[in-house]
């Protein structure tokens, strides 16, 4: 097989949650640029429905739906409407996040809850949903957003939000323990563990430890738009066949520091 063909995702679908803006919204754009049809959904479907109509210009069938994915009743939703206009789901990004910055003795309950809720939970309900199509097929490809966050601990002066933090943690042992149970079906699980890039989430964090974040990362810049496209599509195309189980750091060089 000629190698370019080994990232080919022509006639595959893939369900992009929090693809309506940052990096969901990125790895949906590199996906269709490779053939794939693009499910986007998130809460805000109306941002979901402007990324379609743009990915729909590169020549493939999007759609573009409300879910909660802490909310099983949406998560199902999405995995019918889905089946129902494609036939099947090749590919699942489990993108959709949520964040707390707060001092650890300060953490407020719900918000620790909230987070666990999205992160963890949402991760975990979307993945169930589609393996339910997935297994029958036997096939298929989950991609977890995990983050650098999520490797060991942080500097309060440059990140001081626990909840996220731990919930990425337990995001990338999620993804290692369901690649062992799933492998049999023939579905790798893999995680993206990404550095700082600037997103409506990050953005803050950023600012204003912008000068720390960078001395602690070996390339000297934050992610780019361009930055995640390659290894979210390393990770759905057949040329990771024989990876799974795996967490690919996408930071600039951060973890090795």
């Amino acid at each position: 097989m000629p190698v370019m063909d080994l990232f080919d995702l022509t006639g595959k679908t893939a369900i992009v949650t929090g693809g309506g803006r940052g990096l969901g919204a990125q790895i949906a754009e590199g996906f269709a640029e490779a053939g794939a049809n693009v499910v986007l959904c998130s809460r805000k479907v109306e941002a979901c429905e402007e990324v379609a109509k743009q990915l729909e210009a590169k020549g493939v069938k999007t759609l573009a739906l409300a879910c909660d994915v802490t909310n099983p009743q949406d998560v199902k939703n999405v995995v019918e409407k889905t089946v129902e206009a494609f036939g099947t789901i090749d590919i699942l990004v489990n993108n959709s996040g949520a964040s707390w910055g707060a001092p650890v003795s300060e953490m407020p309950l719900e918000a620790w809850n909230k987070v666990m809720a999205v992160n963890v939970t949402g991760t975990f309900l979307m993945s169930q949903a589609v393996g339910e199509v997935m297994i029958p097929q036997n096939s298929g490809k989950i991609i977890n957003i995990a983050s650098v966050a999520g490797l060991g601990g942080i500097d309060p002066q440059l990140m001081d939000a626990i909840g996220y933090n731990t919930s990425k943690g337990a995001v990338i042992t999620f993804t290692k323990d369901l690649a062992a149970k799933w492998g049999r079906h023939n579905i790798k699980v893999n995680a993206i563990a990404p550095g700082f890039f600037p997103t409506k989430m990050s953005k803050d964090v950023m600012k204003h430890g912008e000068q720390g974040l960078l001395a602690r990362t070996p390339l000297n810049r934050f992610g780019t738009d361009e930055d995640l496209k390659g290894a979210a599509l390393f990770l759905a195309a057949k040329a990771s066949d024989y990876v799974t189980g795996d967490v690919v750091m996408v930071d600039g060089g951060m973890h090795a520091m």
